[in-house]
């Protein structure tokens, strides 16, 4: 049997397949720019955050390599293969979104972030191992290119959405007896209706590609029946991981880190060091949780335009000294921050970490996509995640630690440290082998 050639998707045909990440990132970016607001709201005190964000980071690690693997072993004639975890996770996801601001007390909201963690990982997960399932080696970076465009575009609405409410809708944006504002919880309810229709017309306009040989599929889908078969693969799988991903992991490493530290800590580090509050009930800090989210935005709608001029500039140089050069514009920028005491001026470094996050979310993908086997895509795409989710539980024991014991609660200085943990994972890229660029070039 001759090989199945992947024909080339047109701009629309791209458009379709990554739509759905628009939604997905709505409710990352409602999840990263609010959970530390919500849990402060509710009580939690700074040294406290990484170990309640420690949800997420962990249903991350058992979720997705099960669900990669389960996409891999899943082929029905209608659905195909990974559109039904897309379809389950959008579900599971948008009724998490509408619970989260409907926490009246610390343990109910640690609880949903668990819970929205895990659904937005099952629909987000197969996403990665969709553009390797139908996309040529040639066409795989515009692929994760246009995923990174639908990211940014979606994060920017949704990092908005509190200031939008509260500024232009009159809607009130006051902890009022420690309650969770209005402003934000409209958001969050807006986000989930925009999750599930973003996601569903992925579903719903976008076939997939059986496999090469049904016949083999099924006979391989038999062997692997039964729940020790399963732990078995997916275990042994571990042994068995390209070269170039074990080189990428130690960068994401270092990325991730960069990330979490920025995620858990910029409202709290805003309100500190531009509007001099640490009070979480103080309007000040209901105002730099806003800014926050205008921040956010701005990095989100940087990483939208960058996504489509990576791709080119990867072409005329390489894709790992691309990653390269972005990460450390991006921890530059982070670092940065510290100095910063004028809200205004902190919309420029959100453009350089805008940068590197369009990089983040690009390049380690498409180079590893091109090392791995085809059949076991949506499994090593969700094993990769685990150099996402380990540096985010590290920074989740240590950071609180570093925060109270080595920088006096004053959390810039934790955001401080991720920017050089961002130039690291800068200078780890060029260690970095990338095969499939070599086999385009010849």
């Amino acid at each position: 049997m001759k090989d199945f050639i992947k024909p080339k998707l047109s701009f629309w045909q791209l458009w379709n397949m990554s739509f759905g990440f628009f939604g997905i990132q709505f409710g990352f970016a409602l999840q990263n720019a609010n959970t530390s607001r919500i849990f402060s709201t509710l009580g939690a005190s700074a040294d406290d955050l990484p170990l309640f964000w420690l949800a997420a980071p962990i249903t991350g690690l058992l979720v997705q390599p099960i669900i990669g693997y389960l996409s891999d072993n899943t082929w029905h004639p209608y659905w195909g293969r990974r559109r039904p975890f897309f379809f389950i996770g959008a579900i599971l996801a948008s009724t998490a979104l509408f619970l989260m601001p409907n926490s009246s007390v610390l343990w109910m909201a640690v609880a949903v972030l668990w819970l929205m963690d895990a659904s937005i990982n099952i629909s987000m997960e197969p996403f990665r191992a969709f553009v390797g399932d139908k996309l040529n080696t040639e066409q795989q970076t515009a692929g994760f290119a246009m995923q990174t465009f639908f990211i940014g575009c979606g994060a920017v609405i949704a990092s908005l959405l509190p200031t939008i409410f509260s500024d232009y809708l009159g809607v009130s944006n006051s902890a009022t007896n420690g309650s969770i504002p209005d402003s934000v919880r409209y958001a969050f309810y807006a986000g989930g209706a925009i999750y599930l229709l973003s996601v569903m017309w992925t579903v719903f306009t976008t076939k997939e590609f059986p496999p090469e040989s049904l016949e083999k599929f099924k006979a391989e889908r038999a062997e692997s029946k039964g729940l020790k078969n399963a732990i078995i693969d997916i275990l042994g799988g571990f042994g068995k991981m390209p070269k170039t991903m074990i080189q990428l992991a130690v960068v994401q490493f270092f990325s991730w880190i960069a990330l979490f530290a920025m995620w858990i800590y910029t409202t709290s580090a805003i309100a500190d060091n531009v509007y001099q509050t640490t009070d979480a009930q103080s309007a000040a800090f209901q105002d730099a949780g806003n800014y926050v989210g205008i921040m956010f935005a701005v990095y989100s709608g940087v990483s939208a335009l960058a996504a489509f001029i990576l791709p080119i500039l990867a072409k005329k140089t390489s894709r790992k000294f691309v990653h390269m050069l972005c990460l450390i514009i991006g921890g530059l920028s982070l670092t940065s921050i510290f100095l910063i005491t004028t809200k205004e001026l902190l919309i420029y470094p959100m453009i350089g970490i805008g940068i590197a996050w369009a990089s983040i979310l690009t390049m380690p993908y498409a180079i590893l996509a091109g090392s791995l086997p085809s059949h076991k895509m949506g499994y090593y795409m969700g094993v990769f995640n685990f150099f996402v989710v380990i540096p985010q539980i590290v920074s989740g024991l240590v950071l609180g630690f570093f925060t109270q014991h080595f920088f006096n609660g004053h959390t810039v200085k934790t955001i401080m440290l991720g920017g050089i943990c961002m130039i690291i994972a800068g200078f780890l890229t060029l260690f970095v082998k990338d095969d499939a660029i070599l086999s385009i070039k010849k």
